[in-house]
């Protein structure tokens, strides 16, 4: 990668008002009950990180269509004005359509897509963090709503953007 340019693995992830159900410790003899909500509600997050500096860029959406697509593309072009911008992400179809084709014309050279194959989780680290974002949010937690899932979904990543050690850490990144 030249001088002047920054790498950033992309993806989208479920915000879901059903707690994630995991495996946890309770009283002997006596079963958990974790509440859930009558009617299935979501939320999605379209989310990019930043392999070198940890930082990350998440919005979150009632859709994850191609439009919110091209929101985070413009996002991400809109923290680095004068670099060259890397994303790899997977072959999800709205990763291409004419919105986006739209976004990379309007970076003028300046955003450059890299596909990985298709059903291949494992290469995006950014994978890693949506799951750490589940364990810290969403396992076995039950929100008044789901306004106030999306609120502690920004909070995570407001935390981690304090600290871009630990998305690094997550993610499997180094310093450079």
């Amino acid at each position: 990668m030249k001088p002047g340019s920054v790498f950033y693995y992309a993806d989208e992830f479920n915000i879901s008002w059903y707690p994630t159900l995991r495996p946890m410790w309770g009283p002997k003899g006596q079963q958990v009950m974790i509440p859930t909500p009558m009617q299935p509600t979501r939320r999605y997050g379209l989310g990019a990180v930043n392999w070198h500096s940890g930082e990350t860029v998440v919005l979150t959406r009632h859709h994850k269509r191609r439009r919110e697509v091209a929101e985070l593309l413009e996002a991400i072009l809109a923290k680095h004005p004068t670099e060259t911008v890397y994303i790899a992400w997977d072959n999800a179809r709205t990763h291409e359509d004419n919105e986006v084709e739209a976004v990379l014309r309007g970076a003028a050279g300046r955003l450059i897509l890299l596909y990985l194959p298709t059903y291949s989780p494992w290469l995006n680290p950014i994978e890693m963090l949506w799951r750490q974002f589940r364990r810290e949010v969403t396992h076995c937690e039950m929100f008044a709503s789901i306004d106030a899932l999306v609120e502690a979904a920004r909070a995570f990543f407001s935390h981690y953007n304090r600290k871009p050690g630990g998305v690094r850490s997550i993610i499997g990144a180094h310093a450079t």
